[in-house]
């Protein structure tokens, strides 16, 4: 493992975190009363944005799983038509689960579909930006011992903390505080992000902090 590769991956990780930072404050000096509380939706769909943009962005220029085989403009074509699928069906499939663990049915459906894109954004889209619409990589990369890189890593760690920060942010909901942020699905919402961008963050210093123990399967 090289120190440059977690250098680049500390960058790349700085840089998502500063997308969900300006999906904050951006918005403000163009939208009147924008806050993540009062115009939450709005914000959802601004921080998606925000943060898809930047995953592709740095994905094109670093490149972290390039290949030296040249691909036609065909298979560019369908590789992107196939990652919109895939990020589509986790949006469906992530707003199924919530109504199953008992979000509203018919209330706040475009609530809980916002969301369901949101987390899809810090889960899907990192995994389609590295590994592709490749479902056996993805398998591979979430078992035990699967990763191959520094940055395979990182997608495992910043996936589970989004997903745990999502779970987490469930719990005060049903609880009688009358507070503004505990409306569905914000909590759950910022929980997820919390999470993410807390991935983000102690991704690249727990690979560092373990980079002598840490051994991958092409190196």
């Amino acid at each position: 493992m090289k120190d440059t590769d977690i250098k680049r991956l500390l960058y790349t990780h700085s840089l998502c975190i500063f997308s969900i930072i300006l999906s904050i404050f951006i918005p403000s000096f163009f939208l009147e009363n924008f806050s993540i509380l009062e115009t939450h939706l709005t914000w959802l769909c601004i921080c998606s944005v925000f943060v898809t943009a930047v995953n592709l962005v740095l994905y094109l220029v670093v490149k972290p799983n390039a290949s030296s085989k040249r691909s036609s403009l065909s298979f560019k074509v369908t590789r992107f038509v196939k990652c919109c699928v895939y990020f589509l069906m986790s949006c469906f499939t992530f707003h199924v689960i919530f109504v199953l663990y008992g979000a509203p049915l018919i209330e706040l459906v475009l609530e809980t579909f916002l969301f369901a894109v949101t987390l899809s954004t810090f889960t899907t889209v990192p995994c389609l930006c590295l590994l592709g619409p490749n479902i056996k990589a993805w398998l591979r990369v979430f078992s035990r011992n699967g990763v191959t890189s520094v940055w395979e890593n990182s997608l495992q760690i910043t996936t589970i903390s989004s997903f745990v920060g999502a779970w987490l942010g469930a719990f005060p909901i049903p609880l009688d505080w009358e507070r503004p942020w505990q409306v569905w699905p914000i909590s759950c919402t910022l929980g997820a992000t919390f999470g993410y961008v807390a991935g983000l963050f102690i991704s690249p210093l727990w690979i560092y902090w373990n980079r002598k123990q840490l051994t991958y399967k092409n190196n």
